[in-house]
């Protein structure tokens, strides 16, 4: 009997702590949101004419924004979600709670994209938005897009 309630306040409070968790992080979205549809008007993209632009949420409230820039090079491009995160690693930081990417149509982050974002977890919270339509979304875990993702260790 012990062992029931003991589990039971566990649960309760991994619960709890996710609720809260989500709800600071429902809060931001809007923000995240327009800064993803903000920044993807300064996206370079003369070849494709894709035109992506992210924002993520760091671990003490701070956003970071980044777009997609292409190069005739089409290897050398770089895409909104590493950009906003290269800015964020930029200035100090390395964990991050959700990334929100803005495009049209809604898309999710490439290959390369999931494996950047898994290098730095593999809870954070992945927001696709129709920039058309911001209204129309779909949300994963980071590990959810990358399973089994490469870490050297």
């Amino acid at each position: 009997m012990i062992r029931d309630i003991r589990g039971k306040k566990q649960e309760t409070h991994r619960f709890l702590k996710r609720y809260f968790n989500q709800q600071a992080m429902s809060d931001q979205l809007p923000i995240l949101i327009e800064s993803a549809l903000q920044v993807r008007n300064r996206a370079y993209a003369p070849y494709s004419q894709f035109r992506v632009g992210a924002a993520v949420l760091t671990d003490d409230g701070s956003v970071f924004t980044g777009c997609n820039v292409e190069n005739a090079s089409y290897g050398l491009c770089l895409c909104a979600e590493r950009a906003a995160i290269c800015s964020a690693v930029a200035a100090g930081h390395q964990e991050f709670k959700i990334i929100v990417v803005a495009a049209t149509p809604l898309a999710s982050p490439c290959g390369a994209c999931r494996q950047f974002l898994f290098e730095f977890g593999d809870q954070i919270e992945v927001v696709s938005v129709d920039a058309d339509q911001p209204h129309d979304t779909k949300t994963w875990l980071s590990r959810d897009l990358l399973p089994d993702g490469f870490r050297l260790t």
